[in-house]
């Protein structure tokens, strides 16, 4: 999985019918201090997430094609939470 905060949307006005329905999210990875971690990646909506949400992503096919309901769908990323708190230990 991959913390992330979302960035933006991705607009489309052609796509395929799997993506109907679903937003199309800009997601950038961070650390559990919130810094940017990586490059962006893309990812389907499944929880009604929002710009400057920190999320939860499924960077993994066979999990992300479980959550969608969809076992050919074309989908490698999905948001699959939306993150209230982050407790994390420095050591």
């Amino acid at each position: 999985m991959i913390l992330g905060k979302i960035k933006g949307t991705v607009v489309s006005t052609m796509k395929l019918d799997i993506y109907k329905g679903y937003k199309i999210l800009v997601v950038q990875p961070i650390d559990p201090d919130g810094e940017p971690h990586g490059g962006a990646v893309l990812a389907i909506d499944t929880v009604q997430a929002g710009v400057g949400d920190t999320v939860l992503v499924i960077d993994e096919g066979n999990s992300a094609r479980v959550i969608i309901n969809d076992e050919m769908a074309p989908v490698r990323c999905v948001v699959a939470a939306v993150v209230d708190e982050i407790h994390h230990v420095k050591e």
